[in-house]
């Protein structure tokens, strides 16, 4: 049974065209905002991406770095970046990114390239993850009539710090499987408690199968260059990687860490000191964006305040207590 109406069981990119296009959540329309004046302001915001993107592969490595090595600081910065850059990707994944379709998925598969996994792979799964949040998703979540805290704790330690991005960057060897292959793997690693099988069922088909092939091989040559280009200070980059690793990692189950099982449209509204709110392209409004997917960055704070603009935690109280491990079901 699907939990939205909006979402076409058999095709998440259908699903993101019409969250899209017809701006519900569930049953409940979402009456669509007027376009505002700075809507453009995504496609510049990509721009900027990209461009820190080449600086970062490219342009330090072969210009700055061999002047001085204290230029490899500017990695810091950009890896703090790390959240805006996702929602970047995030909004290209619902088909919100720019007015236009085909603009929208080529900013999607640039800067996913850039972030180190393809584009299919990552639209896949956060449409999946909207359908099944707190269902077949539910990181923190396992069977004490099953395993044990600890063995639970094997899997989710890893994940919380840095394994959610490794896999993502792992899964590029799929890019070497026919099709017939990842479509076998995606139904035996189909699971109840788990949105893998799907997603490689996704990934395994043959036009999509295509585009990530493609988007691998970019990462390949891209990363591979870059690591090459940055030598002896090869070092500074797979520093920065990892602090991208943990960025994406850690803030992935925050939003959802010990809120209600089996209510995918639930998840925590999360407070920011100002600046850092926009900063964070607003992403922070989890609870929002998961009962109005089709609504744009900048128009969370409005269905936030319309809905009565109360906040569950402040950010880093829900990004910390994930220390505590996993969570028993009740």
């Amino acid at each position: 049974m699907a939990p939205y109406a909006w979402i076409d069981e058999s095709d998440p990119d259908q699903g993101a065209d019409a969250m899209a296009r017809t701006r519900t959540a569930g049953t409940v329309s979402v009456p669509r905002r007027p376009a505002r004046p700075d809507r453009s302001i995504s496609v510049w915001l990509t721009a900027v991406a990209i461009a820190l993107g080449v600086f970062q592969l490219i342009a330090l490595p072969l210009g700055l770095l061999p002047r001085d090595a204290a230029w490899g600081w500017t990695l810091v910065p950009l890896t703090l970046l790390t959240t805006p850059f996702w929602s970047l990707i995030h909004e290209a994944v619902h088909g919100t990114l720019t007015g236009e379709r085909g603009l929208n998925d080529r900013c999607g598969r640039v800067l996913a390239v850039l972030y180190g996994s393809p584009f299919v792979l990552l639209k896949a799964g956060h449409l999946l993850h909207h359908r099944y949040s707190r269902t077949r998703e539910r990181a923190e979540i396992y069977d004490p009539a099953t395993t044990t805290w600890g063995r639970a704790a094997l899997g989710y330690y890893p994940r919380l710090f840095g394994g959610l991005y490794l896999l993502e960057v792992a899964a590029l060897l799929l890019a070497l499987l026919p099709a017939a292959a990842v479509r076998e793997l995606g139904r035996r690693l189909d699971a109840p408690d788990t949105v893998a099988g799907p997603i490689f069922a996704r990934v395994g088909q043959p036009g999509v199968l295509r585009r990530f092939r493609t988007d691998a091989a970019a990462i390949v040559i891209l990363y591979a260059a870059a690591l090459l280009a940055y030598g002896s200070h090869c070092w500074m980059l797979l520093a920065a990687l990892g602090g991208r690793a943990v960025v994406i990692s850690w803030s992935d189950n925050a939003y959802h860490y010990g809120t209600d099982l089996d209510a995918p449209r639930d998840a925590l509204n999360l407070r920011l000191p100002r600046p850092l709110d926009a900063l964070a392209l607003n992403f922070h409004l989890h609870g929002v964006h998961h009962r109005h997917p089709g609504l744009r960055w900048y128009e969370l704070p409005d269905a936030f305040r319309d809905g009565g603009g109360n906040y569950d935690l402040g950010w880093f109280t829900a990004a910390g207590r994930q220390i505590r491990g996993p969570v028993a079901a009740k």
